[in-house]
């Protein structure tokens, strides 16, 4: 039976949580295992691991080979160290102690390493908040500013309108006046069109002394006519002509 070491997950959707198992190879991936020797949290950074070397070699030993999740999250334990120790042990290239000494002082500076990592994780996201601090302040201040400039416009739009309105008030005086002033040529205007209403009749006195007037030329008409009666008058002399022209003669 082929053994693997690979992770089975857990947890919830979105936030999963794996368990590090020995499990047969043909079985699925979150079904029968073998044992249960660790588990592994991707959730936070850096991840979580808690992990059982001990057993962990001893799976290896057995033949089990890790995934290749696995063998990156056992090799960063320092199980697949310790596993070459003590094959190197097996082999008499060192004995227990030099091996469990050398073990351990891989530890301690892995330890290092995962706390100088971490210190660092914890500057940046300290600087990260700092800086986060810093701009909430900026914006609230920008906001209370904003806030100060529109109570004074708002003081302003209020003034500009109670101005306004006082000025309105001034002139409506002045505006009824203008209708009275305005009724006032109204009422004359009544007036003044019966004025000439009742002079119209003055006008008709000329109708009527028209035709007096046309009459009159019409009776001394006849009075033209005298000097037509007078015009025999002038034929006397040319009955006079005859007798100077006898006497002539004679």
């Amino acid at each position: 039976m082929a053994v693997k070491i690979r992770l089975q997950r857990h947890g919830k959707k979105g936030k999963p949580f794996y368990w590090i198992v020995a499990a047969d190879s043909r079985s699925k991936r979150d079904g029968k295992y073998l044992e249960k020797i660790g588990t592994y949290d991707p959730n936070v950074n850096p991840p979580i691991v808690n992990l059982d070397i001990d057993a962990t070699v001893k799976w290896i030993q057995f033949g089990a080979q890790p995934s290749d999740t696995a063998r990156n999250i056992i090799s960063r334990e320092g199980a697949l160290l310790k596993n070459h120790l003590l094959n190197g042990v097996k082999k008499g290239a060192l004995t227990q102690e030099e091996a469990d000494k050398k073990f351990d002082e891989w530890v301690k500076e892995s330890e290092k390493r995962a706390e100088s990592k971490l210190s660092k994780l914890e500057k940046d996201a300290a600087d990260k908040r700092k800086k986060a601090i810093e701009l909430e302040k900026e914006a609230s201040e920008k906001r209370k500013l904003a806030v100060e400039q529109a109570a004074l416009d708002a003081e302003a739009a209020a003034e500009e309108a109670a101005a306004a309105e006082e000025a309105p008030a001034e002139e409506v005086p002045a505006a009824e006046e203008a209708p009275a002033a305005e009724e006032a040529p109204a009422e004359e205007a009544p007036a003044a069109e019966e004025a000439p209403a009742e002079e119209a009749p003055a006008e008709e006195a000329p109708a009527e002394e028209a035709p007096a007037a046309e009459e009159a030329p019409a009776e001394e008409a006849p009075a033209e006519e005298a000097p037509a009666e007078e015009a025999p008058a002038e034929e006397a002399p040319a009955e006079e002509a005859p007798a100077e022209e006898e006497k002539g003669e004679k």
